[in-house]
């Protein structure tokens, strides 16, 4: 099966592009999020491919007056990972690693964005998670912060992005679950799984830390990075005990506040705006990561903030924009994305997702 792939040399395996390995969970995707410097609005983009499944979708969301609008779109692949277009969405890579635009059209809500990278994308840590025999995820990311300049229209009111609007975007590629369930895997043991990520856009530079960890606090997976702007992987600091002491907002297990250390630089964290991840794919029942939705499929959905589920588990992935200060007053803006699946000692959560 010969792709557009195939006449480029990107080849990994002696397969055609078309073949990515045999784990049916493989996955390949893109991701972005942007705000305005005041912190006043947020939007956000993902874009998968699933190889193995057969199956590409895309989302995109903003948020306007506490509702989070939603455009979901999937389709077949056909087998043609090169055509980053799902429905109405669609991504142009303008320059590898430095820029690329999102183009939206579709069910009342349209964007036309471009990225612009503010340093070299950074490579964290290959994630390698494993439950006895069965390896749950084995993905490699990068992740750059960076400016964008296009407009966003929802139900024919169009808002040009403010000046200075920034945010990150992540490409990620390899093994995670998506898709239907696997039957013979569920119910082995109660889920655990907990995230933080905290991509952050300072003055001049930028700051990311992530953190995996088991149900008691040991990480297998925690690093942070310093990335001056215009600088290559030459420039960045790397730490690779850096510290979040991170509270939860009463009854909930969204992040309400976080204290983050890296080196000997300390960064306060303090939530401005909150943002669903499954409004992107991520834990949505209906429109999870790689499900089959046929031929075509593209459906609106628009989240009422105010009136989201904390406990519903759909509802437990989110990221909260931040208002960021750091060492001698500097000021930034960035995101606390938080997921907690199940016990996690630190926080005192038992249980699957409530606050037991």
């Amino acid at each position: 099966m010969l792709t557009r792939g195939d006449d480029y040399p990107i080849h990994q395996t002696p397969d055609p592009v078309a073949f990515a390995g045999t784990d049916r969970n493989f996955y390949d995707r893109y991701f972005f999020n942007g705000y305005a410097p005041d912190g006043s609005s947020f939007f956000a983009v993902a874009f998968g491919v699933y190889p193995h499944l057969d199956v590409a979708d895309a989302h995109f969301c903003v948020v306007r007056g506490g509702v989070q609008h939603c455009l979901h779109a999937s389709r077949r692949l056909g087998m043609e990972r090169m055509a980053l277009e799902c429905g109405p969405i669609r991504i142009e890579v303008v320059e590898p690693l430095q820029a690329l635009r999102v183009i939206v059209d579709g069910e009342g809500i349209a964007a036309d964005l471009t990225f612009a990278g503010r340093a070299f994308p950074i490579a964290e840590p290959r994630f390698t998670w494993r439950i006895g025999p069965r390896t749950v995820m084995d993905y490699t990311r990068l992740t750059q912060n960076g400016h964008y300049t296009g407009w966003i229209e929802v139900d024919g009111a169009r808002a040009a992005l403010p000046e200075g609007s920034m945010g990150t975007r992540d490409r990620s590629w390899g093994v995670r679950p998506i898709g239907a369930a696997d039957p013979q895997f569920a119910g082995r043991s109660l889920p655990q799984f907990f995230w933080q990520w905290t991509p952050i856009n300072m003055t001049r530079r930028s700051v990311f830390f992530h953190l995996n960890a088991h149900a008691d606090g040991t990480p297998w997976n925690t690093r942070a990075v310093i990335a001056p702007d215009g600088g290559g992987p030459a420039s960045f600091s790397e730490f690779h005990e850096p510290r979040m002491a991170s509270a939860l907002a009463d009854g909930t297990r969204w992040p309400a506040s976080g204290a983050l250390t890296i080196g000997e630089d300390a960064f306060t964290l303090t939530p401005l705006n909150r943002f669903q991840m499954r409004g992107l794919g991520y834990t949505s029942p209906v429109w999870g990561h790689g499900l089959d939705h046929g031929e075509l499929e593209v459906a609106r959905e628009d989240i009422d903030l105010a009136s989201v589920d904390p406990a519903r588990p759909d509802n437990l992935h989110v990221q909260m924009l931040c208002r960021v200060e750091g060492p001698g007053g500097e000021a930034g803006l960035g995101v606390f994305e938080q997921l907690a699946i199940g016990d996690y000692e630190p926080l005192g959560l038992k249980g699957l997702a409530g606050r037991e």
